[in-house]
């Protein structure tokens, strides 16, 4: 029998291009002629695509489920989330933009069928703006050095996962992770491939300059210490400078006796130490931070309601008592949300009627 196959789409504000999303994607996974099933995870949308996502529910019950969770907590937790619901053998992550087309899914199911367990993929003539792809390939070089991870197209969120890659995430218990970086660290057999790239088919994105150099202080912080040890290397070096310093001063004391000449510079130099020792400081701060948030041991992120149908018979196994799926506080969640149907149903009507004139929740 062929690898059945899970797609799991974080949605964030994606109302106006949710359903040319489902009229292409449907279509790609029927010629497959393998047993699939779509989870969209509503990441905390403000605007209507939960209620665009039920409908989307009841046109294919039988392959779709959709998570919505209670409030935005971000691209990677949402991915996560998803990743705690799949049942499929290969996990195929993909964003509600449509900037990676649907139909190149079959290049990653024909990687894993080779025996990839994690397949990375590379976008071909990049549709973004000068800036980004440069601040891309900057960060891609800066972070292959310093955490030994080869993921050449870090932005590219259109990746192939195997059963085993995705429960060993899913064992996983880090409050702030990158979800492509941690697979390759279990990854035995990685591979990249190229796909194709298109422009946004409607909104816009929802990455700023500030969510990108933060998404950059996770990878950094989260698998390395290389920048602890920079520092680190950088305070020695500053200390010997400093040393050198105070026996020429002491010299110049004894042999030519006290003068002003070079304050300026030495008042130069004490700031650009300065200026070091805030930025190692800062450093070290990502890292408390980092452990911080760990120890105070809050959910990742909280299910509102989860909207599922039974898939066709004997297409996939039953995973409610999988001894793969070890981290129980996400998969007991989402299960005692998923049992309360429902509630759920009339949250996405409600959803809908706060945003169609004439209709009262």
């Amino acid at each position: 029998m062929s690898a059945t196959i899970s797609v799991v789409i974080p949605v964030y504000n994606e109302e106006a291009g949710l359903e040319a999303l489902a009229e292409r994607l449907y279509p790609v996974l029927d010629a497959l002629g393998r047993g699939y099933e779509v989870i969209f995870v509503d990441d905390g949308s403000r605007d209507r695509s939960a209620a665009v996502l039920r409908q989307l529910f009841e046109r294919r019950p039988e392959r779709t489920r959709v998570v919505l969770l209670t409030r935005n907590a971000g691209q990677h937790m949402a991915i996560l989330a998803g990743f705690a619901h799949t049942r499929g053998d290969y996990v195929i992550t993909l964003d509600a933009d449509l900037q990676n087309p649907p139909e190149e899914i079959g290049k990653l199911v024909t990687a894993m069928d080779q025996g990839a367990d994690y397949v990375g993929t590379v976008r071909a003539r990049r549709q973004d703006a000068l800036w980004r792809k440069a601040a891309s390939r900057l960060m891609n070089r800066i972070r292959e050095r310093t955490t030994q991870i080869r993921i050449s197209d870090q932005g590219c969120m259109l990746r192939g996962y195997h059963r085993t890659i995705v429960d060993a995430i899913n064992r996983c218990l880090e409050v702030s992770t990158f979800v492509p970086a941690l697979a390759y660290t279990f990854a035995r057999h990685p591979v990249e491939i190229e796909v194709a790239h298109s422009e946004r088919a409607a909104g816009k994105s929802k990455y700023s300059i500030y969510r990108l150099i933060r998404l950059n202080f996770d990878l950094l912080t989260g698998f390395s210490v290389v920048p602890l040890q920079f520092f680190t290397m950088v305070g020695m070096v500053v200390a010997l400078i400093s040393l050198a310093f105070v026996v020429v001063l002491a010299v110049q004391r004894i042999f030519i006796g006290p003068e002003v000449q070079g304050v300026f510079t030495l008042f130069g130099l004490a700031f650009f130490f300065i200026g070091i020792l805030l930025v190692s400081v800062g450093v070290m701060g990502e890292y408390v931070g980092r452990i911080y948030e760990q120890v105070r041991q809050r959910p990742r992120y909280t299910i509102t309601a989860i909207l599922e149908g039974e898939p066709p018979r004997g297409e996939f196994p039953d995973t409610t008592s999988s001894p793969a799926v070890a981290n129980p506080d996400h998969r007991s969640e989402g299960r005692e949300q998923a049992s309360k149907v429902n509630p759920a149903l009339d949250h996405t009507e409600m959803l809908r009627a706060e945003h169609e004139p004439g209709r009262t929740p």
